[in-house]
């Protein structure tokens, strides 16, 4: 049996990452390094939400540029890989078969929480790319179960990205710090860095009742694509890269189960 194709989880900061934080991207750099060449990359982001479980069918997904305030080259990056349009469908009827209703998108493009950890991932925008979305309603138990859903996904050759953020809280942010990290944003970050080497699922679960879990993410929309990670990583310990923090409050803390 051939053997399954990761999971990756990133915190993908702020969208000037790839201009302003260059021990994320070495680390990002180095995990994509070590990953083979998938069939396909199906990627969810904390950048899109749905009222159901939403996958692009777009053949050739265009480059979101869904942030503004930052520095205009941003806004001429571009990130050219071909879609998937036959794994959307794919991953559309695994989670239908776990009894979750699911849609398709014709044409929704990669938001920038997809093509900047790719960009650095994979260069070279060869491997096609089907993005799915969140659950608008669903919480970390209905992501989790997700994740379990997409898991064959492993035995086909595709590669499940998740990217979000393991503290995301705008009233840590300090934007002339860029190094120094907040004591409770380093407290949580190293929290769920232990609770998922122990795996600890039932404690990650219930994250908000943990110090600084509420605080670190007042909503949760970032820290529900760890939780599609974990169901398709099955219980696997992960690999952890530790870059940093930016900002100040911002982990860029990322994880890869092999």
């Amino acid at each position: 049996m051939a053997a399954r194709t990761p999971v990756v989880f990133v915190s993908h900061g702020a969208p000037d990452v790839l201009l302003k934080a260059p021990d994320t991207v070495a680390c990002w750099r180095e995990i994509g390094r070590q990953l083979p060449e998938p069939s396909a990359i199906l990627a969810v982001s904390a950048h899109w939400q749905a009222r159901s479980p939403t996958l692009s069918l777009a053949g050739a997904p265009v480059t979101i540029h869904d942030f503004s305030g930052f520095a205009p080259a941003l806004r001429r990056m571009q990130y050219p890989a071909p879609g998937a349009p036959a794994l959307a469908e794919r991953a559309a009827s695994l989670i239908r078969g776990a009894g979750v209703a699911a849609e398709l998108h014709p044409d929704r493009g990669l938001d920038h929480g997809a093509w900047v950890p790719l960009s650095a991932l994979y260069p070279q925008a060869n491997v096609p790319v089907a993005q799915l979305s969140l659950m608008r309603q669903g919480g970390p138990g209905a992501h989790l179960a997700l994740g379990r859903a997409l898991a064959p996904l492993r035995e086909e050759g595709v590669l499940i990205l998740a990217s979000g953020a393991v503290t995301h809280n705008f009233g840590w942010l300090d934007r002339e710090n860029n190094t120094v990290p907040l004591p409770q944003a380093r407290a949580f970050s190293d929290w769920v860095g232990e609770r998922l080497a122990a795996g600890d699922a039932a404690a990650l679960l219930d994250y908000r009742s943990v110090r600084y879990g509420a605080e670190a993410h007042p909503t949760d929309e970032h820290f529900l694509p760890l939780f599609v990670a974990l169901g398709a990583a099955a219980g696997e310990p992960p690999a952890r890269c530790q870059p940093g923090f930016t900002y100040g409050g911002l982990s860029m803390d990322a994880y890869a189960w092999h």
